[in-house]
């Protein structure tokens, strides 16, 4: 498994193409570094550069990559599991179509949800820079006549699925991009963007609003939402204790659906995610009400991964629920 992370490791900050890459978890420090990595098995993890790396990619047998960026409160191994779960998913629905990469934020691992929230919102916040770096390096080896040659580019799709603060994580890069980085606005650089069960303010899609990036960056732009998320309602909890009053994303889907650009689509997992993810009802997008069983979420994502359209029997439609029959 292919990972790209900013946490520190126990070794040298310092990049070394072959060397072994250990997690330092007692530091949830967000690294301004950028480490290139491959996963051999469990706690098993190898350096090999963003060369190395950006060209492994281009060589697999797969149609397209989805980049995984996780929530809060989840360990590198956790991440790894739920990026496992999430590629024998695609595998099942379609040999070789589907490459799962997933980012590795740096949670926290301390007691208690509310504790954790804060730590992680700081952390989501801070790798924005560090992931913005990794959007400048992939520009900068796409257009690269040494690397992708006008007779061999790079034809993968690339796809983003978002999870819980993963949101925030997403959101902010592509901002700092923007600010830092870009003369004339983010590139449109991905095919579908999935947030799921978003930790993020409703509004936050709307043009003028922090995430307008996300929009731009996309083709389509998915938001899955539940209103009893309980997790969600912890995060709610939380930022009420701190005096920000404010909707999630991920509990009532954009506030207000004709202020969003018209690429934005809002589907409705209210039905089905306390049965795949009983009882918090947070992480309802992989498996259904069986482990290793495509759940409808998960269905309707890899729907669009596979045709490129939210909703291909109706191109106007930008709203849905899902419901099992």
């Amino acid at each position: 498994m292919l990972f790209i992370t900013n946490r520190f490791p126990k070794q040298s900050i310092q990049t070394r193409v072959g060397r072994k890459f250990d997690f330092d978890l007692r530091n949830n420090a967000a690294s301004n570094s950028v480490y290139f990595c491959q996963r051999h098995g469990a706690d098993q993890y190898t350096e090999i550069g963003s060369t190395n790396f950006l060209s492994i990619l281009k060589e697999a047998r797969y149609r397209q990559i989805l980049i995984y960026i996780h929530g809060f409160s989840n360990l590198p191994e956790s991440v790894f599991e739920a990026t496992d779960e999430l590629q024998k998913l695609c595998e099942n629905a379609k040999e070789r179509e589907v490459l799962v990469v997933p980012m590795v934020w740096p949670c926290d691992d301390d007691f208690g949800i509310v504790q954790d929230y804060w730590d992680d919102q700081k952390a989501a916040d801070a790798s924005a820079y560090s992931f913005a770096r990794v959007l400048e390096k992939f520009i900068k080896w796409r257009n690269s006549n040494k690397y992708n040659p006008e007779q061999d580019p790079c034809l993968k799709r690339i796809n983003v699925l978002a999870h819980s603060m993963g949101n925030r994580v997403l959101r902010e890069t592509l901002a700092a991009w923007n600010k830092y980085d870009l003369a004339d606005g983010v590139p449109l650089l991905f095919r579908n963007t999935f947030l799921v069960a978003s930790d993020i303010v409703n509004e936050s899609l709307e043009e003028g609003m922090r995430g307008e990036y996300i929009c731009h960056a996309s083709r389509n732009v998915i938001s899955y939402f539940a209103s009893d998320d309980l997790a969600l309602r912890a995060s709610k909890a939380s930022n009420l204790k701190n005096r920000i009053a404010s909707r999630r994303l991920g509990h009532t889907g954009p506030e207000n659906m004709e202020l969003t650009p018209p690429n934005v689509y809002a589907v409705d997992c209210d039905d089905v995610n306390t049965a795949y993810d009983y009882p918090k009802g947070h992480s309802y997008f992989r498996s259904g009400r069986v482990r290793g069983e495509p759940g409808l979420v998960f269905k309707h994502i890899f729907s669009a991964l596979v045709t490129g359209r939210v909703f291909p029997d109706d191109e106007y439609r930008r709203t849905s629920i899902i419901r099992e029959s």
